[in-house]
Parts: structure tokens; C-alpha cells; sequence
């Protein structure tokens, strides 16, 4: 198991993005990951976002407890919310972020805002929170998901009935 570097820098509250042992290039990339990812989302681009995740990820999420592999979270997870929603982004303002003392790996959490329909149409704001670990094989590559858990906020319904087509990759 990865033991994170806890002394060379203590956690602190006030820091802008709450990282330890950090290098501002590692906070870069990372929020790239967020805003990338956002953009896919966004745009219902599957293909585009495959590049973000590990070809083995394991995932929690609403539809699903446990998936494992990018191809499975692609249907049983993105396929199931990112045509149905509207307007998500991350609250990177409040980005949380520990790096290990490699810098191969971070464990990122973030929030989220979305909005979801009703089977009526009536639209609802929808947000929720994920954690995210981030790997890479060396500091100089960008990183790709290992494992992602997201989840609504309580008393948000799981289900939306949005509908957008998919479009191109975007990136």
C-alpha cells in the first residue's frame, strides 16, 4: 500500500488547493484531469474521455457498486448520466488534493454541479461529490483515473431523464 509523505509539509487549511508535499506543476495537471474531464462530460464525448481513465479503473458510483475497467464504467456509469444531465462542472475552487511523495500518484476530491430532470421535464440542480486517485508512470505524463467514486448529495435523486445526443470528441 502507498504510504503518503506527511512531513516535509504539514496540511494546511488555507493552502489553494489543501495539498501535501505538492509541486505546483503536479496541482496543474491535475486540475487539467478536472477540467478535461468537465469538457467531455459536458459535451457527452465517451470517446474523448477514455484517454482520462486507466484501462483498468475501478469505479463506485449511482448505477453501479463495483465496476471494474474502463469499458464497463463507460456503459454501466457514463452512458447512464452524461446524456441526461445539463450543465456540470467541478468546484475547483474547493479542490482537495494529497500527492504521494513520488508524485506518481494523487488521491483528488472535488465537487460537483449538474442539472438532472424529472421524468416530467422539470429540471433540478443535482450535486454531488467524487474522489478521484490519479496515477502516472513517471512525473512528466499526464494523469489518468485508477479509481473514481462518485455520489449525490443526500435527498438527490439518482435518476435523470435528460436527454442529449453524443457528440465527436471534443479535445
Amino acid at each position: 500500500m502507498l504510504r503518503l509523505e506527511r512531513h516535509c509539509c504539514p496540511q494546511v487549511v488555507w493552502a489553494p488547493d489543501h495539498a501535501l508535499c505538492h509541486d505546483e506543476d503536479d496541482l496543474t495537471r491535475v486540475r487539467r484531469w478536472f477540467h478535461r474531464l468537465q469538457l467531455h462530460v459536458q459535451s457527452v464525448d465517451y470517446v474523448g474521455a477514455r484517454a482520462l481513465f486507466a484501462e483498468d479503473v475501478v469505479t463506485f458510483g449511482t448505477f453501479s457498486a463495483f465496476t471494474i475497467g474502463r469499458e464497463a464504467t463507460e456503459k454501466e456509469q457514463w452512458r447512464q448520466i452524461w446524456s441526461r444531465i445539463d450543465g456540470f462542472r467541478w468546484r475547483l475552487d474547493d479542490l482537495r488534493v494529497i500527492i504521494s511523495g513520488d508524485r506518481q500518484t494523487a488521491v483528488s476530491m472535488a465537487q460537483f454541479e449538474s442539472i438532472g430532470y424529472t421524468e416530467e421535464g422539470t429540471p433540478y440542480e443535482r450535486p454531488g461529490r467524487c474522489t478521484i486517485v490519479l496515477g502516472r508512470a513517471t512525473i512528466e505524463h499526464d494523469w489518468v483515473a485508477q479509481h473514481i467514486h462518485a455520489s449525490l448529495f443526500q435527498g438527490i435523486p439518482a435518476r435523470s431523464f435528460g436527454t442529449k445526443p453524443e457528440h465527436r470528441p471534443v479535445l
